[in-house]
């Protein structure tokens, strides 16, 4: 039986993206999001075309028990989840004492609880059958701080450093993590985080498949982390290190302003 992966978020953008090129080569999937109207056509599509097998666990890992009642969902059902895609997360344009509390703190609760006790609980699974892969979706968002979306550069800088961790934890147990950190993509992101009109956008960003295949790719490989764009792998790793601190936060300010 081929591997079967876990895509959260997978109702759009990026994660239907790597449920796609997953099918593609005959794995099967456990898909889920909110929207299971859009979850159920991607199983209809995906199992007529390459012949896997799909599961749909329509849910909100944003709730208080969200994460809690995929897992148990999953469980009950006696899947086994070889590969675990943490696709779902959301950002939100503006100055942190101008946003609602409340959505930062979603954001929090679905970029990095909601994706910490997923891997806690299957991570635990893979451990014990001594194979596994972790696929966490951080940006490069993670590797410097972000006016004008503040909360959400640090919940992709907390992915960043999670999933590193972990893959040094678990490597010896047969349990890779990698984490994707790619540049701005063409989504509904752009929308939801209210980002049309900024600097970043208007630039232009990669293709949701492009993008799913680099981390594919570099999670196959057992990479730690993989960026989509050679350039922005060398501002982010040589370039704004050596910055001064208060240029950096400038030049990103105005990629997120409008």
């Amino acid at each position: 039986m081929p591997d079967t992966a876990l895509v959260t978020g997978a109702s759009s953008g990026i994660g239907a993206a790597f449920a796609a090129l997953h099918a593609s080569k005959g794995g099967d999937l456990i898909l889920t999001a909110r929207r299971e109207a859009e979850l159920m056509r991607h199983k209809s599509e995906l199992e007529a075309q390459h012949g896997i097998s799909a599961h749909v666990v329509a849910c909100d890992l944003g709730a208080p028990d969200g994460a809690e009642a995929l897992c148990k969902d999953i469980d009950e059902a006696g899947l086994t989840v070889d590969i675990l895609i943490n696709n779902a997360g959301f950002g939100g344009h503006g100055q942190h004492i101008t946003r609602d509390i409340s959505a930062e703190h979603a954001m929090i609760d679905l970029n990095i609880k909601a994706l910490v006790y997923l891997t806690h609980h299957f991570a635990r699974q893979m451990a014990a059958r001594g194979r596994g892969r972790i696929l966490n979706v951080g940006s490069t968002a993670g590797f410097v701080p972000g006016p004008n979306q503040a909360v959400y550069f640090a919940t992709k800088a907390f992915v960043n450093s999670f999933s590193q961790a972990i893959d040094q934890e678990l490597r010896s147990r047969g349990v890779t993590c990698t984490v994707l950190a790619p540049g701005y993509v063409e989504t509904e992101f752009a929308k939801s985080a209210n980002l049309e009109g900024t600097s970043m956008v208007k630039g232009g960003g990669a293709t949701a498949e492009s993008v799913a295949e680099v981390g594919y790719e570099a999670m196959l490989n057992g990479r730690l982390v993989a960026i989509n764009q050679r350039s922005l792998s060398v501002f982010m790793n040589w370039i704004a290190p050596l910055l001064p601190r208060r240029r950096l936060l400038s030049l990103i300010e105005r990629t997120q302003a409008k």
